[in-house]
């Protein structure tokens, strides 16, 4: 049987071994942030014109109505005083006090789902303090008055961040969770979310950006992107992938599916189950993948004429030539979407009709309405990325990964960064995710144009934007479109493609409203029987009243989809391997381009 001082002995020995790892980390620590390589400051958060411009507001408001001041601040007071007084008396009884106006989470607030945020006095009277705060400053926001509706949304966004980023939880002394991790573990969940955090340090060159899958979990080509194809042509925009074919027959016109540069193409072919690759070579088409360069410094000046030269109509020749075919099908996912309607308004200038129809996944086209983004789209932001790519070349991956997530903070930074940091844990083996972080550069040329010309002046719609020399405009768009947006989706919200896609010049056009979000509401697979979605032929009443007029279809739109496809893909015929004579495969699927990681640019 152990002895006292065995077990001392044993817990000293743990202790050393910690303190000899934290050293070392502490080491490695230092050596992360020496290679720091900032974003430009101006991209950390709004100007301080706009909070000069509330507070203004705010204090001229009550200068003029001295009352409402003492009113709100003597609420704020009184509350936190009772809240001071409930502890106390928590304390003195022992047990949990439900003060009359004590602060609630919302229902579906799982910061505070460990049952300590209510039985202890101490957690209980942070928690409520926090929220009490939260609602004063929701409410000093809300009365800041005299503003646009522009600058209010900022303010009410940014005011946000600030309630997410100093909520309890995030700080290891006021989260339970952490806390009881720590003796559970004698400490060891700490060391190893130290060792997290430098693991992150190092794999993003002195940058905090949280890993959210563990990325030793996956390898392309052998648990995830592993439908059979070959990489037919190469240039230094993009590898096309052509996909082996799954049937004898297959329909005549190739389709050709131009997804996101901003992410990697391997979000539709995650898995087998799950994968739109497969499924779309298992319905009989010749499928063709565009897999984009992550750009490095040297891609400066690509803009996004030089995507539709050399990225969509360079695929599309290529791809005509190996199938011997004068038209093809082609879908464009997001970014790639508002390309698509680009290059067709081009093609239709030029009298080409290459492209036979067009689908898009979550595009946007007009920008006149910007929904959340719109605190990123203001000129002290885009005027700070202007800065950052002048000088990197660039607009690097972490930027946009941490603007993104930034619109879902508590789900994306904060609470995968208290899993990893304060608890210790390993980031889950999750495809979705692994997906997620290994994001793509843009070039600095191509990134501005895309902020300035058809972001902030809304081109594509008002007036016309340059495309190669040409000027082009939604109207030019007018050959078979479907469109497919999702309901819940916050990047491309659906009132938005709706309103956009109403201005296009075609007469055969599908619009449909998948459930769920900009990711989960494409990748639906039919055997999933997950998300249904919504659709209504009439197109010329406002969003709404479509929504409301719309039929509800159980299941996934992926069949609906492939029956208008399959009208615009003619006959069938023997199916084709990868490739031809002049073609060569020069890599099998999924290539080289998706492997290049931005951090290593």
């Amino acid at each position: 049987m152990a002895t006292q001082d065995d077990v001392a002995s044993v817990e000293l020995d743990k202790l050393n071994a910690n303190l000899a790892r934290v050293e070392e980390l502490s080491k490695r620590l230092v050596n992360a942030f020496s290679k720091h390589n900032p974003a430009n400051p101006s991209l950390g958060g709004p100007s301080p014109d706009l909070f000069a411009k509330a507070a203004t507001s705010y204090w001229t408001e009550m200068l003029g109505n001295p009352g409402k001041l003492f009113e709100n601040q003597l609420e704020y007071w009184g509350s936190s005083v009772r809240h001071y007084i409930e502890a106390q008396q928590m304390l003195l009884q022992s047990g949990a006090s439900e003060g009359a106006d004590a602060e609630k989470p919302g229902p579906t607030d799982k910061r505070f789902a460990n049952p300590l945020w209510e039985s202890n006095p101490y957690f209980k009277v942070i928690k409520e303090q926090y929220l009490l705060n939260a609602r004063a400053i929701e409410k000093a926001v809300s009365e800041a008055g005299d503003l646009n509706a522009k600058d209010q949304q900022r303010l009410n966004y940014f005011s946000r961040q600030i309630i997410d980023m100093m909520s309890p939880t995030n700080f290891l002394g006021t989260n339970p969770d952490a806390l009881e991790r720590a003796v559970e573990t004698e400490g060891e969940s700490l060391v190893k979310g130290l060792e997290n955090l430098v693991a992150d340090l190092e794999a993003n060159n002195g940058e905090i950006v949280v890993r959210l899958a563990d990325e030793n979990a996956f390898e392309l080509g052998e648990n995830i992107a592993t439908t059979p194809g070959e990489v037919v042509f190469r240039n230094r925009m993009l590898e096309l992938i052509q996909y082996a074919p799954s049937t004898e027959k297959v329909h005549e016109i190739p389709l050709v599916i131009f997804p996101p540069w901003i992410n990697k193409f391997y979000i539709l072919d995650l898995k087998e189950q799950n994968s739109l690759i497969k499924w779309v070579t298992d319905q009989g088409y010749t499928l063709f993948v565009v897999s984009w360069i992550n750009p490095d410094s040297s891609y400066a000046d690509v803009g996004m004429s030089d995507y539709v030269e050399d990225g969509f109509l360079a695929a599309i020749r290529e791809i005509k030539a190996i199938t011997g075919q004068k038209q093809v099908n082609a879908v464009g996912y997001c970014i790639a979407g508002t390309t698509l309607h680009l290059t067709l308004a081009l093609l239709a200038r030029r009298k080409d009709t290459s492209i036979k129809s067009a689908t898009f996944f979550t595009a946007l086209t007009d920008f006149s309405e910007q929904g959340e983004f719109l605190p990123f789209l203001e000129d002290d932001f885009i005027d700070g990325i202007e800065e950052e790519v002048q000088a990197q070349g660039i607009l690097r991956s972490f930027i946009l990964g941490r603007t993104m997530s930034f619109l879902r903070s508590n789900d994306l930074i904060y609470t995968p960064a208290i899993k990893s940091y304060m608890m210790g844990e390993t980031p889950p083996a999750f495809d979705l995710l692994y997906w997620n972080g290994d994001g793509s550069n843009l070039p600095g040329k191509m990134a501005m144009d895309y902020l300035r010309g058809l972001c902030q002046r809304n081109e594509f719609i008002e007036g016309g934007f340059e495309v190669l020399g040409e000027k082009v405009h939604i109207g030019d768009v007018k050959v078979p479109l479907m469109s497919v947006t999702c309901k819940t989706d916050h990047i491309a919200q659906w009132k938005d493609c709706y309103r956009g896609f109403q201005m296009t010049g075609a007469k055969d056009k599908t619009f449909i409203v998948s459930e769920s979000g900009h990711i989960a509401g494409i990748v639906n697979p039919p055997s999933k029987k997950k998300y249904g979605h919504y659709t209504n032929d009439d197109l010329s009443q406002g969003a709404d009243d479509w929504m409301d007029g719309a039929r509800y279809h159980e299941g996934s739109w992926w069949p609906l989809w492939e029956k208008w496809l399959r009208k615009h893909s003619g006959k069938k015929v023997d199916a084709r391997e990868p490739g031809d004579s002049n073609h060569e495969p020069l890599s099998p699927a999924p290539g080289t381009y998706v492997r290049r990681k931005a951090n290593d640019l």
